[in-house]
């Protein structure tokens, strides 16, 4: 085995490994109860899309990934279930497991359809090859922090004024 078949099957193991962990955390996002423990497998699942674009070349995307979904969404959320003190354990209805199947069939249907269209509209035959050096990643970050850095700040003030006011609204009066 050439090195090159050996780098070539280490990213098959690779990218099996980091789907594999984004399978089983976004199955856990939907199974389990607890919501900080979903937040936290949304947080992994995301990651693991992060490791696919590396994988892929796509260093930006992969960067937006982390700074958005991970650093931003995840953590408002969590901050969300926090500031209002959200029950975070069990909930204490007792779930019905008549309309399962049903919801599980019509899961299965609609994952089965989407797998078809999706794998029956690309080309399994053609390579697709990205040019190299074609990076628009500087010109983006010139453009954001250069000419339009006025907005970008004014985007900064108005999300630090909703946190400050969502801590306002969901604090509780010391009277209370």
């Amino acid at each position: 085995m050439s090195f090159g078949e050996w780098v070539s099957q280490s990213e098959n193991v690779l990218f099996l490994l980091v789907s594999l962990v984004m399978l089983m955390a976004s199955v856990w996002v939907v199974v389990t109860r607890n919501l900080v423990h979903a937040a936290l497998m949304l947080a992994l699942a995301l990651a693991g899309s992060a490791g696919l674009f590396l994988m892929l070349g796509a260093e930006f995307v992969a960067w937006t990934v982390v700074l958005v979904y991970i650093g931003a969404v995840v953590v408002l959320f969590l901050f969300g279930l926090m500031i209002t003190r959200a029950p975070l354990g069990r909930d204490p209805v007792p779930v019905s497991h008549s309309r399962s199947w049903p919801a599980a069939l019509v899961a299965v249907a609609v994952f089965a359809t989407i797998t078809v269209a999706t794998t029956s509209s690309f080309g399994w035959g053609e390579d697709t090859v990205i040019e190299e050096g074609i990076s628009r990643t500087g010109a983006l970050g010139d453009l954001l922090f250069n000419r339009f850095v006025i907005p970008f700040e004014a985007v900064s003030f108005l999300l630090l004024a909703a946190l400050i006011g969502g801590i306002v609204l969901a604090r509780k009066d010391p009277k209370e």
